[in-house]
């Protein structure tokens, strides 16, 4: 599990591309402290697994349906990624419930400045939308960010200077593509939601009811 606040900005060193699948070498610093092979990573809000490290870099595989469902087909040699280390059992919770499994892609419609405030406003397929509320969390390329606008094309964000700085936001550009993971409580939501409303139309569709059962002495 992460929690969407990113440790450090990595560079891409190289990716190996085969048929379907990609190995990305990436080069950091402070997320390789305690690294070892098999820890999680999440590069750009998706979680990785170590393959290979060394004292600057790390390697790690990139599957066939990561790349059809997120911005890492886009990668290439000289390119930032947002790096985050899975949250230790003792560590802060300063963002929210990432787990690292993108939900789909979005598109930066437009980048403005307030003040001290930069808002960025990315259009979204329906299907990840539904998911999305005013004032609600959601990981843009793994950054945790609150929801400020949503309406049926897309939702905005307004980051502070800081987290621009310190992320890919602020090399964003409008027209690019970023990875967004919605906040995975709406989603087991809806899924209870749907199961019980399956139950309680199986109930009634069988004739059988508490009522039912209550009146024939069970």
């Amino acid at each position: 599990m992460f929690t969407g606040i990113i440790e450090e900005k990595g560079t891409i060193i190289t990716v190996k591309k085969g048929a379907h699948s990609a190995v990305l070498k990436i080069s950091a610093k402070e997320v390789l402290g305690d690294a070892r092979i098999g820890d999680s990573i999440a590069v750009n809000g998706v979680c990785l697994t170590v393959t290979h490290i060394t004292d600057s870099s790390f390697e790690a595989d990139v599957m066939h349906e990561t790349l059809n469902r997120t911005s890492l087909s886009a990668l290439s040699g000289g390119s930032k990624v947002n790096l985050e280390r899975a949250m230790a059992a003792g560590g802060r919770f300063g963002g929210h419930i990432v787990s690292g499994h993108v939900d789909g892609t979005g598109t930066i419609k437009s980048i403005t400045r307030d003040d001290n405030a930069i808002w960025y406003k990315i259009s979204a397929k329906k299907e990840i939308l539904r998911y999305i509320v005013e004032k609600g969390s959601i990981a843009i390329d793994g950054i945790s960010l609150t929801v400020a606008k949503v309406s049926d094309t897309d939702f905005s964000v307004s980051v502070i200077p800081h987290t621009s700085s310190v992320t890919t936001l602020g090399d964003r550009k409008v027209g690019d593509i970023v990875n967004l993971e919605n906040d995975i409580i709406g989603k087991y939501v809806e899924k209870l939601m749907k199961s019980a409303d399956a139950e309680t139309d199986s109930k009634k569709s069988s004739g059988i009811t508490m009522e039912y059962l209550i009146s024939n002495g069970f």
